[in-house]
């Protein structure tokens, strides 16, 4: 891929692909949820398109998209067999976004931690097929050519998939505005060490789930609760307070909190919030799962 970004050899096939890179890019990652393996699928998308005769193709962001589904779907596979031996529970890796995928409700929602984790649930086709119809709208037609099934059967992956996230989904859409009041009040209260005030803030049931991916220490099974969510924070943090600084990012499209200790980044939480209550923390503290902090990533539909 590196030659795409050679003026020198610009042609059109290279052009289409720079003009959907972005959107192939968030196609790969919310079927993955993984940026590096997302990047791999990309790589993998431009070689077979290099190879393709464009005179052939009647819709190239559609053949684009179809390769990139195919890709994913295989290495999606191959990542099932990872995270079996993946030490701890596995999260998402957090992108660093640009304001614009805040603006863009639908696209946020559909790459927030807690929506990828919903899409975790489902079987690669059905995330295949449920990613194509209701985050890019594809049509059942070009859904059933990338993932090799009927019109009639990609449909009805669809009706499945819709109804299995539909009850596992966050409650109710939350504002820009009501998410930062949620995650600055949970901020102060966990650099205060205010038991009380993170008990007000979170959910009765909230859960925290963290990963370290047996290179940094984290929790190895989700601590469900607001008290026993809420003594943890402020004992782990204590144990930090001189060196620690808390900011908030925009990860996912949505608000989150990273966490630097003597000034190096050492967490990513993301916030899921419901009804104005904190209902789940995502905690990524494994290194190789940080290095899409430091700079923005553009995704697009």
């Amino acid at each position: 891929m590196d030659m795409s970004q050679d003026p020198a050899v610009a042609n059109p096939a290279t052009e289409a692909f720079l003009a959907h890179r972005n959107l192939l890019f968030t196609v790969a990652y919310e079927m993955l949820g993984s940026a590096a393996d997302a990047e791999d699928v990309l790589q993998e998308t431009w070689l077979r398109w290099a190879d393709v005769d464009l005179a052939t193709v009647r819709d190239r962001r559609a053949y684009l998209v179809r390769i990139t589904t195919r890709q994913a779907l295989t290495r999606l596979r191959t990542l099932g067999r990872r995270k079996e031996s993946y030490v701890g529970p596995w999260l998402p890796e957090p992108l660093l976004t640009a304001p614009d995928v805040a603006e863009d409700v639908e696209l946020a929602e559909s790459v927030s931690m807690a929506m990828l984790l919903v899409l975790e649930t489902l079987t690669p086709t059905e995330r295949a097929v449920f990613v194509l119809r209701e985050v890019f709208d594809l049509g059942y037609d070009e859904i059933a050519d990338a993932v090799g099934r009927s019109p009639a059967a990609a449909r009805q992956i669809a009706h499945r998939a819709r109804e299995h996230v539909a009850a596992r989904r966050p409650r109710g859409v939350v504002s820009p505005a009501e998410a930062r009041g949620a995650l600055d009040a949970f901020r102060r209260a966990v650099e205060t060490g205010d038991l009380q005030g993170l008990l007000d803030i979170l959910a009765p049931d909230v859960v925290l789930v963290g990963d370290g991916g047996g290179v940094k220490q984290a929790v190895l099974r989700p601590v469900v609760g607001a008290d026993k969510v809420a003594r943890l924070l402020t004992a782990g943090l204590g144990r930090v307070a001189a060196t620690a600084t808390l900011h908030p990012a925009q990860v996912n499209g949505c608000p989150a909190l990273v966490l630097r200790l003597d000034g190096e980044l050492d967490s990513v939480v993301a916030v899921r919030i419901d009804d104005g209550l904190v209902t789940g923390l995502y905690a990524v503290r494994n290194p190789e799962k940080l290095s899409h902090m430091e700079r923005e990533t553009a995704l697009s539909r």
